[in-house]
């Protein structure tokens, strides 16, 4: 089985600072690796969504769900056409999640099962080691570690 790192740099909306009611995180249609990790999602339905587990390095386990909104798809006055984790405001709190630290997600091809963690952003400034001895690569929002 294929294991991938996952990390996405969070913003004030991922974490709820702007007020936003639903917390969670835009999962771009061009990360197609990610997103065939996920579950997959029937698009011919209006909103398809599922409850995924991610279990955080303290060993928590948090459902959040995850959701393409499509409903440009279904309606002719429809405007989204996206692919979303939510219900993440509990783990945001618990773990303090700050714009600039950093979401991982570790999904392994053929399993259900993920791993969720946040390092901050001063940790990483600091220079300590974030997880793994992979080779990193740097971008804005969502990259998959290598």
């Amino acid at each position: 089985m294929s294991r991938k790192i996952f990390e996405k740099t969070l913003t004030s909306n991922d974490t709820g600072r702007t007020g936003s009611h639903q917390v969670g995180v835009h999962i771009p249609k061009s990360l197609v690796e990610l997103l065939e990790m996920l579950p997959s999602l029937d698009p011919s339905q209006k909103n398809p969504s599922v409850e995924i587990d991610c279990t955080d390095q303290d060993g928590r386990i948090w459902r959040f769900k995850y959701i393409y909104y499509n409903n440009s798809r279904h309606s002719p006055t429809g405007t989204r056409d996206e692919f979303r984790i939510t219900r993440m405001t509990g783990f945001f709190r618990r773990v303090n999640a700050n714009p600039g630290d950093t979401l991982q997600i570790v999904a392994t091809r053929g399993s259900l099962q993920y791993n969720i963690s946040v390092i901050s952003a001063a940790v990483q400034r600091a220079g300590e080691s974030v997880g793994s001895q992979n080779e990193r690569i740097r971008l804005r929002g969502w990259r998959r570690v290598h």
